[in-house]
């Protein structure tokens, strides 16, 4: 999540605290839209573990139609 809120902080000029605020914001939407079984998986993504993320991107291709990774 540092990544995000420091790529708003850059590209919109806001204080870090609000680009916290802001970031939080928008991945609570998000986690609300995405089923249960991949919303763990983003929690994982955003904490930086590389396992998760190649789950998750598994999870959303399979999801778009994609060949899913064993």
């Amino acid at each position: 999540m540092n990544e995000i809120v420091q790529q708003i902080v850059q590209r919109v000029g806001i204080p870090e605290d609000k680009a916290r605020m802001a970031a939080q914001v928008v991945i609570e939407h998000l986690k609300g839209k995405l089923p249960a079984s991949i919303s763990g998986q983003f929690d994982s993504y955003l904490s930086g573990s590389d396992d998760a993320t190649n789950r998750l991107g598994s999870s959303i291709s399979g999801m778009m139609g994609g060949k899913k990774s064993a």
